[in-house]
């Protein structure tokens, strides 16, 4: 008798409370002098970068890594709303990326800069440690591929058949349908979230991180 082939997808999600937060933050200073501009960003920036560098302990937090831009200068000729074209206004940036352990460290921190002139924070982004990440990669990867033999299972059942045996185990779309080529083997979708509290302070709640696995997988039924 022809041995049945059977083809399935095998797919796990789960949720995991995020672990590290890296901060997006920056210093940008306008004006009509360059030399001015220049030295309050580079005050500015200097008040945040001694902030950080009071919280970095790359071993126990509350900052474990953080990188910074060289200040950039620039200058344009704004037009006014009746077409006119005004004088030079100087720009002056630096930017900062701070990743955080503790969240309410990360929260004062933000309240911090963004009290200093110029201060802005673009985004806070949620993530796992490397460590986690390893291991609930891991785990997510076998209970898809759990997930694809109770389904081969079941198929094979449903036609009166007994055990199922893989053949072959693959990323999505390695076994030859193109039409899922696009998925990928194990995802990880990000929250940003942010808020203020009724007393002004600023409220950070980090959402928890989904970790999603799917394996395709090919089996022969008897």
């Amino acid at each position: 008798m022809t041995d049945t082939v059977i083809t399935v997808r095998g797919e796990f999600s789960a949720w995991y409370p995020a672990e590290r937060a890296t901060v997006v933050a920056s210093i940008q200073m306008d004006g009509a002098a360059r030399d001015e501009v220049f030295s309050r960003a580079t005050a500015a920036a200097d008040e945040v970068r001694e902030s950080i560098e009071l919280l970095h302990d790359s071993a126990h937090g509350p900052v474990t890594w953080w990188s910074s831009d060289s200040v950039r200068v620039w200058s344009e000729r704004p037009w006014n709303n009746e077409g006119k074209q005004l004088d030079l206004v100087y720009s002056a940036a630096i930017g900062y990326r701070v990743k955080f352990s503790d969240f309410a460290a990360l929260a004062l921190w933000v309240e911090q800069v963004s009290a200093i002139e110029g201060g802005t924070i673009s985004s806070v982004s949620w993530d796992l440690t490397d460590a986690t990440r390893n291991a609930v990669t891991t785990e997510v990867r076998s209970r898809s591929v759990k997930d694809a033999v109770t389904k081969a299972s079941v198929f094979a059942q449903s036609i009166g058949l007994g055990s199922v045996t893989a053949i072959a185990l693959a990323d999505p779309g390695m076994l030859g349908d193109q039409s899922s080529a696009a998925a990928h083997d194990v995802d990880f979708r990000m929250m940003k979230v942010g808020g203020v509290q009724n007393d002004g302070s600023l409220q950070l709640k980090p959402e928890e991180i989904e970790v999603s696995s799917v394996v395709d997988a090919r089996f022969v039924a008897k």
